[in-house]
């Protein structure tokens, strides 16, 4: 298709006032990451009792790392999958899709009868979520005002802590044997999930389709009718009219991008945007999965912790990850995603150097261990969210969401299965110098991507996505009036 449209969409929805109905969209959209912070903290507080003899699995401490490593694997392989869907069939399609994956293979991951059945539902537990960060990220940037989009998706990545306190709290209860039997409290811990996510299966229907992404694929009347529609939803919430847009920009339809053609614009137009994106992807998916996945582990292991009451020390540690972004969110759309993200990357990683070497010295107890993970996370949190933020925007539209998966699904390839099964073996060893040196590595990847940030970030804050990264399909480059 070679219509050429003139539209004016995008500048109408960077200039829409903060409405309900873009809580609507948070809701719909952002929520997903509670379940993600909900899988990812109940495997991590039940890798205890999912070792202890009487859970019905029998798992060892490596198996427990193995079924981290197969949840990332699932989600790599379903970012890449559902992520090209995303862009050739619509933001809306695919995350209903894959929200619908995630709750049948979390049901199923609650009847597990064998390790193996347990690894494979953590599989296309982890697809089901990864298909989601295209399609949620690409949604959401695309349907939020240019102006708040940095704090906007920092607080909704950073979203997944509320998950990870929520299933913490779960745990307490669930793990108790003098509630649940042991080989019966982490199976509802898993089903839990799925009550969850149905519900916001429920108010994710009412949230539209990106009408930046309707222009591009021959749809631009039912773009043009839609953000009718929400202007409409909009001037009523807020009773204040709407001023005109003159901003228009002429662009090509098209069905879908050719791989041909994102190899092209990731490695020859937008080379030091690609590598920026790995950077960043890298160093927070190393540090998160390798870290976050075992701590229950650290607990257990080195300060004797019992499993049943683990969720007690994650509680602490997911609310410094959730507030991280909340305080210093604001701050990437005032001061700069360059200095931002960098600030957050170097010196998470800087303190989890200072925390390993405290630990391989046996400075730490439990409670001063979470504290210290803590202020690590703080930082951590807000740069990580920031990755997904950034490959967002400095991509063009036809291939966002391929973007997202690609830089998510390398970083997390290379970290995040790396990260669990190394980190399972150094516990495994009994030796916090061996564990200390995780920590170095995970802490090197951060830094590492902080410095890229400072060479490489893009000045995006309370710009259009269309001038960050004009769309290819564009005739004129940028919007223009």
């Amino acid at each position: 298709m070679t219509d050429v449209v003139r539209t004016d969409v995008p500048a109408r929805l960077d200039r829409l006032p903060w409405a309900r109905w873009h809580w609507l969209v948070l809701i719909g959209l952002g929520t997903v990451w509670i379940l993600d912070g909900l899988e990812v903290t109940i495997v991590g507080a039940l890798g205890a009792r999912l070792t202890d003899p009487d859970s019905g699995l029998r798992l060892t401490e490596a198996d427990v790392g193995f079924a981290a490593a197969c949840y990332v694997a699932g989600a790599v392989v379903g970012s890449l999958f559902f992520g090209y869907l995303t862009d050739r069939y619509g933001r809306k399609k695919l995350f209903m899709i894959t929200l619908g994956v995630y709750l049948v293979a979390v049901v199923l991951t609650a009847f597990s009868f064998s390790p193996w059945w347990f690894f494979l539902m953590r599989f296309f537990t982890g697809a089901g979520v990864g298909g989601e960060y295209s399609a949620i990220n690409s949604a959401i940037d695309e349907l939020i005002p240019a102006r708040v989009r940095g704090r906007v998706d920092l607080i909704v990545n950073g979203s997944f802590w509320a998950g990870a306190a929520v299933g913490s709290a779960l745990t307490l209860v669930f793990l108790d044997p003098n509630f649940f039997a042991k080989d019966l409290g982490w199976r509802i811990a898993f089903g839990s999930g799925a009550i969850l996510g149905l519900a916001i299966l429920l108010v994710r229907r009412a949230v539209p389709e990106s009408p930046r992404w309707l222009i591009t694929h021959g749809r631009a009347p039912e773009a043009d009718a839609l953000i009718k529609e929400i202007e409409a939803h909009v001037e009523k919430q807020t009773g204040v009219p709407l001023e005109p847009v003159t901003q228009t920009m002429e662009m090509r339809q098209r069905r879908h991008t050719g791989f041909g053609e994102i190899g092209k614009t990731l490695i020859r137009t937008y080379p030091t945007r690609t590598i920026l994106g790995l950077s960043l992807f890298v160093g927070q998916a190393f540090l998160y999965n390798a870290v976050y996945f075992t701590q229950a582990l650290v607990l257990s292991r080195f300060f004797g912790v019992s499993g049943s009451v683990i969720g007690l020390y994650l509680i602490p540690l997911a609310l410094g990850n959730l507030i991280g972004p909340l305080v210093l969110g604001r701050f990437f759309d005032t001061i700069g995603r360059r200095s931002m993200i960098a600030t957050s990357y170097i010196a998470s990683g800087v303190l989890l150097v200072a925390t390993g070497m405290a630990f391989s010295r046996g400075m730490f107890d439990a409670q001063t261990m979470t504290i210290m993970w803590s202020v690590v996370f703080f930082f951590a949190s807000a740069g990580a969210s920031a990755a997904y933020l950034t490959v967002s925007e400095v991509f063009p539209l036809e291939i966002r969401g391929m973007a997202i998966a690609l830089f998510y699904s390398v970083g997390t390839g290379l970290g995040g299965i790396i990260g669990p099964v190394l980190f399972g073996s150094l516990i495994g060893s009994g030796l916090a110098s061996n564990v200390s040196i995780g920590y170095y590595i995970g802490a090197a990847m951060m830094i590492g991507g902080g410095l890229v940030e400072l060479w490489l970030g893009v000045d995006a804050a309370g710009k259009s996505l269309e001038d960050i990264a004009p769309p290819l399909s564009a005739v004129t480059p940028k919007i223009v009036g």
